[in-house]
């Protein structure tokens, strides 16, 4: 039988830390979180491996992946949570991401656009014994207004271009944190509220699977 936590642990030193993530808190919050619970079970054996990995195919035949550790921990390093802060998880997928997240801050909004993974993330959370995030069902793009403002938005999955819709959400000062482009173009973005805009910081490269319903319309040319 695989030894998870021995999995877990060889995650943080050889996936994480050599890819300058140093913040205790993030650290911490995904060692303590086992991994091998939010992805199926079929793939649990590799739960650990250092790629993104295809979780689930929607009835659309659209493919969500669980980000790349070490990608996922340096989104978070640059999110920068406290622990008083309402975080905005965008594309919950089975739950793993808003668990870990839920360390971190005092309340998540983990927002999903499929119903099978809303219900899987939800029941998993539960099994985790998670009580500080509430799974909604929605579309993606247009985040949560209704639980908004946040201190803090995190995205899993690449974007084509800036989020304007979900920056708007964000309080005086909060951060969203994505990755924006395709394939080895991806570069992982921290966005600041300023008044009525966000200013933009792109800070490393990241190969991350686009997260479904934010492509640009057919016949947009980039």
């Amino acid at each position: 039988m695989l030894d998870f936590a021995s999995a877990r642990h060889n995650m943080i030193e050889s996936q994480i830390r050599t890819n300058d993530v140093t913040d205790r808190t993030v650290l911490d919050a995904m060692g303590a979180t086992p991994r091998e619970q939010f992805v199926p079970a079929a793939k649990r054996s590799i739960a650990y491996r250092d790629e993104d990995m295809p979780i689930h195919t929607g009835e659309d035949g659209t493919i969500r992946c669980l980000m790349e550790p070490w990608v996922f921990a340096r989104l978070l390093q640059l999110a920068d949570i406290s622990s008083g802060d309402l975080v905005l998880y965008v594309g919950a997928g089975l739950g793993y991401g808003p668990a870990v997240v839920s360390k971190l801050a005092e309340t998540v909004v983990a927002l999903e656009s499929d119903a099978a993974l809303v219900a899987t993330a939800g029941q998993n959370l539960t099994k985790a014994g998670v009580d500080n995030v509430a799974v909604i069902e929605g579309p993606l793009p247009k985040g949560c207004p209704a639980q908004a403002p946040f201190d803090v938005i995190v995205v899993e999955g690449a974007l084509p271009d800036a989020p304007e819709a979900l920056c708007a959400q964000l309080k005086q000062g909060g951060r969203l944190v994505c990755v924006i482009g395709r394939g080895l173009a991806g570069k992982a973005h921290v966005f600041q509220r300023s008044g009525e805009t966000s200013s933009a910081r792109a800070e490393f490269s990241a190969a991350v699977t686009p997260l479904p319903g934010f492509e640009p319309p057919k016949g947009f040319v980039f």
